[in-house]
């Protein structure tokens, strides 16, 4: 029997010159164009201004309605923390926490990005861990140079 359990991707950077906060904007517009909301769970405020300065450019050309957590507006795209994933209504999570996303099996999919550095890969892989303990099976995508 099918159950209606969490999609967990991690997409994995293979280029240090791309930036996950780039690639998470890129997951988050095409988020929006097959109408799911999201939410990007950042480690702090200063990475979530730095976000939210992005999403105004980033995709080049292209406007991606969002708002940072605790602002009144409703857009398709919030920034904000692991505090706000209890009161969320977020269809899609894009991860760039340190930590896994506690009960993970509340949203349709998570995505997990992992930095091309090596050094910074170690969360990713505590995480990976961490969800398929917990029942999921998630997936690796390589993100390769000439993606995104």
């Amino acid at each position: 029997m099918a159950s209606s359990s969490c999609q967990v991707d991690f997409y994995v950077l293979e280029d240090p010159r791309k930036s996950v906060d780039q690639l998470a904007c890129q997951l988050a517009m095409m988020a929006w164009e097959q109408g799911l909301s999201s939410l990007v769970v950042v480690p702090d405020s200063d990475h979530a201004k730095k976000l939210d300065e992005l999403m105004w450019s980033w995709p080049q050309g292209r406007f991606l309605p969002h708002q940072v957590s605790g602002q009144t507006c409703q857009a398709p795209v919030s920034i904000g923390s692991l505090a706000d994933l209890g009161h969320t209504q977020a269809e899609v999570v894009i991860n760039l926490d340190l930590l896994p996303v506690p009960q993970p099996e509340r949203f349709r999919r998570l995505l997990e990005l992992v930095p091309a550095r090596e050094a910074d890969r170690q969360a990713s892989r505590v995480k990976f861990r961490a969800y398929r303990e917990s029942g999921l099976n998630p997936q690796s995508h390589a993100m390769g140079h000439n993606s995104g």
